[in-house]
């Protein structure tokens, strides 16, 4: 009975390593005025208000109902910075940047939370510290028209995949879905001159990262996303006749690109486009998201406000 109740309390959403510390460390405070208080009155009531409270916080994560929201809404984002949380969380955008300089394949951290931690990330790996090239920005809308592979709509003013493409790029969907993803088969669609046994793929609830000994080279919001855009590398080899060489930093805005022109969902069913909340454990914001009717996985997000920009 004592471990059934337990588990009824147990909020695995605001605990372990989805834990706000900002919020703990508030409701510790709470608890400990609300101890204080009761303890003017009673020695051992205030213990036990004290006791209680802390239990309730280990397990669920907060005492005064609300305070995640709150914590949310109203929090500045310098108090978050204190306890090293980012005020905006990350947004699954898919491939990541390479530094140009290193030819070891260590890819530019975008996940400090999964990146090891380094006073200089280019010295850690002898990497050279002479100033980056910026890769040649690419005009997507031309690139894609140029080749055939997006065209006027049908029955909309917009782009549309043209259907021989976007034929070629679901067989290699189907394909690659058969044979399964693994770290290998994004190293080389992505085109990181590196050892596939330097990168792995890293599953965390939804999300998938590609992830190096100096950090994350990407993070896609489903497996469908990452499929589409291993799948989209392939296809694109006869279409683009020099997709082979663009540096992987490009390969990624193509990439994050042509995957919200998706129709049809990788594992089937329609998409839809909409604005959705993205939430880390103490920060939340609107986005544009392509998401799987069917199976509600996210194929795109952007934040809503870099929309706006």
């Amino acid at each position: 009975m004592q471990i059934d109740v337990v588990d009824d309390l147990r909020q695995p959403e605001y605990t372990g390593e989805n834990r706000c510390e900002p919020c703990t460390v508030l409701n510790l405070v709470i608890a400990a005025v609300l101890g204080s208080v009761i303890a003017r009155k009673s020695r051992l009531g205030g213990l036990l208000a004290v006791g209680i409270s802390v239990a309730l916080i280990y397990l669920r994560g907060y005492l005064v109902p609300g305070t995640p929201a709150l914590t949310k809404r109203y929090l500045p984002p310098e108090v978050l910075r204190w306890f090293g949380k980012e005020p905006e969380p990350d947004v699954a955008s898919g491939l990541g940047g390479v530094d140009p300089a290193a030819d070891t394949g260590d890819v530019t951290s975008f996940d400090e939370a999964e990146a090891l931690d380094t006073d200089d990330a280019g010295a850690t790996a002898g990497e050279s510290t002479a100033p980056e090239e910026e890769p040649t920005p690419v005009d997507l809308e031309t690139l894609f028209l140029e080749h055939d592979i997006l065209e006027p709509c049908d029955d909309r003013d917009d782009l549309c995949l043209t259907a021989d493409f976007e034929a070629d790029w679901f067989d290699e969907i189907d394909a690659l879905d058969e044979s399964g993803i693994d770290a290998a088969a994004a190293v080389d669609a992505f085109g990181f001159d590196a050892d596939p046994d330097e990168f792995e793929l890293s599953e965390r609830g939804e999300s998938w990262s590609l992830l190096s000994q100096s950090g994350a080279a990407g993070r896609w919001p489903s497996r469908a996303a990452l499929l589409a855009d291993i799948a989209a590398s392939r296809a694109l080899e006869p279409w683009v006749p020099d997709w082979a060489t663009y540096p992987p930093e490009t390969r990624g805005e193509v990439l994050n690109g042509l995957r919200m022109f998706l129709e049809t969902c990788p594992s089937g069913g329609d998409v839809r486009m909409g604005e959705e909340v993205v939430e880390s454990c103490c920060t939340s914001h609107e986005v544009v998201a392509v998401t799987c009717e069917e199976t509600g996985e996210r194929l795109f997000e952007q934040r809503l406000a870099d929309v706006d920009a």
